[in-house]
């Protein structure tokens, strides 16, 4: 059943006339100009082309329609530069691990694949890298494992998502998580408010959704393995429909605390749930700590 958007917004949103002084038009145009070279960027260039053709239905206020379910082609939160849903498996009976396959960084930008983290930074993210399967101290649990948000990016590549539409609003509900996008032009909530899902403005260029981020509580992980912001990141969001069933999700990140420069993140995604048409999505019962649910009860089961 559908739920009114007031049951998204919350009450009181604090309005001001907040302007970010950083001047970053210029970024994603650097981005185009020197990555679509770039072996990498084939496909980008090649979705660019289809989300031009294709020609969507429009709603009452003229969003192009694309509402539904949707989910991460390639799946996984574990890392940014293997994308994976979780760690290599447990020893055989030859106390050999089994690997995971390698596949392609999520990191679009810069072409090596890495967050280019200042050095202080990337010491951090590699000490919690180095103690995520044995966090002996706090600082060493994803704070996704104890059931709190993930961050508007990591939304994209956990579980499926469900976008809804409303004149001047875009909502995207995650499995344990929300997030209300106005498209009425509205300033960004003041700097000393800080959001788990951080604060969003949005507006439509095409078939291109471009999302404005700020006001990100930073006490989110960008992955299991320790990637992180500060308080003060920007990011910049494009969610390129493609056709009725794909679209290309990037957020550019800009952080001068912890990066040395800008970088890009990009996961397709594809329809859900097509052959449901009546599918509902349920309450996501998030247990602290729990890793795989379905093994550890299996596990017991077979010990008793």
């Amino acid at each position: 059943m559908k739920q009114d958007l007031k049951t998204f917004q919350g009450k009181g949103e604090a309005i001001v006339s907040y302007q970010i002084n950083i001047v970053r038009a210029w970024i994603p145009v650097l981005l185009s100009c020197t990555l679509i070279a770039q072996p990498g960027f084939a496909e980008n260039k090649d979705n660019a082309g289809k989300s031009a053709e294709w020609v969507p239905s429009r709603l009452a206020d003229g969003q192009p329609d694309v509402q539904g379910f949707w989910r991460p082609a390639n799946q996984g939160t574990y890392s940014l530069v293997n994308p994976r849903n979780g760690q290599d498996g447990k020893p055989d009976k030859d106390g050999k691990i089994p690997k995971r396959p390698v596949k392609p960084s999520r990191i679009i930008d810069p072409a090596d694949g890495q967050v280019p983290y200042q050095p202080w930074a990337r010491a951090k993210q590699q000490h919690v890298q180095a103690n995520f399967n044995n966090p002996v101290s706090q600082e060493f649990i994803d704070p996704q494992a104890r059931c709190f948000p993930g961050g508007v990016s990591r939304q994209q590549w956990w579980h499926n998502t469900e976008i809804r539409q409303y004149p001047n609003y875009v909502v995207i509900i995650g499995d344990a998580d929300r997030r209300i996008i106005p498209l009425d032009g509205r300033p960004h909530i003041p700097g000393n408010i800080k959001l788990w899902m951080s604060d969003s403005r949005g507006h439509w260029e095409g078939n291109t959704l471009i999302v404005d981020v700020t006001n990100s509580n930073a006490k989110h992980r960008l992955s299991n393995e320790g990637d992180f912001s500060s308080d003060s990141v920007h990011i910049q969001e494009r969610f390129t429909f493609l056709d009725a069933n794909t679209y290309q999700y990037q957020a550019t990140y800009e952080d001068p605390r912890v990066y040395t420069r800008p970088w890009t993140v990009s996961s397709k995604q594809v329809r859900a749930n097509t052959d449901e048409p009546d599918f509902e999505a349920w309450e996501y019962a998030c247990i602290e700590g729990e890793k795989n649910t379905d093994n550890y009860i299996t596990e017991k089961i077979v010990s008793q």
